[in-house]
């Protein structure tokens, strides 16, 4: 029986899906979104030049007389404040009073601060010469008329919302995002709102599964448990095929009552992979529909569930949202302990994090069996573990995928270590 390498199967399953169709929402409801269409600019802005600076508006020509002698005195002639249009011009010798914002009146070609004149009632001393223009922000240094401001692809920050807001985008055009249908399989599953039975095993993955697509923006739909029997998951199956993303844990593995890929195959989905050189997790299946839908058969235990999804399922999620970055980042960190491997597989070890003064380091997280869902909980990262690696050993460099965001201090400190 062969097996892809994790990094074949992750390009397989890229190659065999698209984005979602583009759908309209509001701008209020944008952010985190990927905009699917090149947004353009509506208007010049500034709609003119404007001052950057509380200060005065001036004709850089009397800024000459500006020497060891004394300054330059100018007359006041207005007072213009943000958002009011100016109805004198500057001539020779004056000036205005001019606030951040506000237009630059004609005449005038630089601002000076506050902080470098001195005022005598209607007279401003200029006590610094300036560059011609300085302090002015030109006619459409934000954003020119017609031009394009935000690129197809964009993932929506608050900053590019705010550039949305600023262009009048009322309805923005993102990547849809995919419906998304939860399935778990096997007659030792016990239901969230079943009665404890000491002989099954409480259904954690359709909730493990749940969280991993809410984190992505996605709400699925959870079809519940399947028993073991083909008329159910035929059932169960046929249901879930209606969405565009299928996901089913239980029934991957080559035990007698799996009854999943043939089912599968009978409802015609073509089975692109269905083993993976990786644990946790090597029971992987994925395959595609006619109608486009894919599907992957995730293995029952949840650690190697909630694993197989970080690295397959949520790539292909992210994918079909739009996003152009669809893996999560890796760092390089030091391992804490020395650790045995099993040559042969690539091996997802459950981290915690921490810092140093070298940088970040890497602890496992306790036993590390594909069924201890406590290794999953209180990990941070995934220590990558090269399929020829035998042993580490304390010290030594290792790469960790992150699975948790960090703060801005954390990020920072993290730019930091790397360079």
């Amino acid at each position: 029986m062969s097996y892809l390498a994790v990094d074949q199967a992750q390009a397989c399953i890229l190659e065999h899906l698209s984005s979602c169709a583009v759908e309209s929402v509001a701008l209020n409801e944008s952010l985190g979104r990927v905009v699917a269409e090149d947004i353009y600019a509506n208007r010049n802005h500034p709609p003119y030049d404007v001052s950057a600076m509380d200060g005065y508006a001036v004709r850089f020509e009397d800024l000459v007389q500006i020497s060891e002698a004394g300054p330059a005195e100018l007359e006041i002639i207005d007072d213009i404040r943000a958002g009011q249009i100016p109805s004198l011009r500057v001539l020779q010798g004056r000036s205005a009073r001019i606030m951040t914002g506000a237009p630059v009146p004609a005449g005038a070609d630089t601002v000076i601060r506050v902080e470098d004149t001195e005022l005598d009632e209607n007279i401003v001393s200029i006590l610094v010469a300036q560059k011609c223009g300085t302090n002015i922000r030109p006619l459409g240094e934000n954003l020119r008329d017609g031009e394009v401001v935000l690129e197809a692809g964009i993932t929506v920050t608050p900053g590019v919302l705010a550039i949305l807001a600023m262009v009048k985008q009322k309805q923005v055009p993102v990547f849809a995002r995919p419906t998304v249908a939860i399935l778990s399989t096997g007659d030792e599953l016990e239901g969230l709102d079943e009665a404890i039975d000491e002989n099954k095993i409480p259904d954690a993955n359709s909730y493990a599964l749940m969280a991993q697509c809410q984190a992505l923006g996605i709400k699925p739909v959870l079809l519940g448990i399947a028993r073991d029997n083909p008329i159910e998951i035929r059932a169960k199956l046929t249901e879930g095929l209606k969405y565009d993303v299928l996901l089913a844990s239980g029934g991957v593995s080559v035990g007698h009552h799996d009854f999943m890929r043939p089912m599968l195959e009978e409802l015609g989905v073509q089975v692109h992979f269905w083993r993976v050189a990786m644990r946790p997790g090597h029971p992987l299946a994925f395959g595609t529909t006619a109608t486009g839908t894919a599907v992957f058969g995730l293995p029952g235990n949840p650690v190697s569930s909630m694993v197989c999804f970080e690295q397959f399922a949520a790539p292909a999620l992210k994918q079909m949202m739009g996003f152009q970055k669809c893996f999560r980042r890796t760092i390089t960190a030091r391992l804490t302990h020395d650790m045995k491997d099993r040559e042969g597989r690539t091996h997802f070890v459950r981290v915690s994090l921490s810092r140093d003064d070298l940088g970040y380091l890497a602890t496992s997280t306790g036993t590390q069996g594909s069924g201890v869902l406590m290794s999953m909980a209180l990990a941070e990262g995934l220590m990558i573990v090269p399929a020829a690696a035998t042993s580490l050993k304390a010290g030594e460099t290792v790469v960790v995928q992150l699975l948790q965001d960090m703060d801005f201090q954390e990020q920072a400190a993290l730019e930091n270590v790397d360079g």
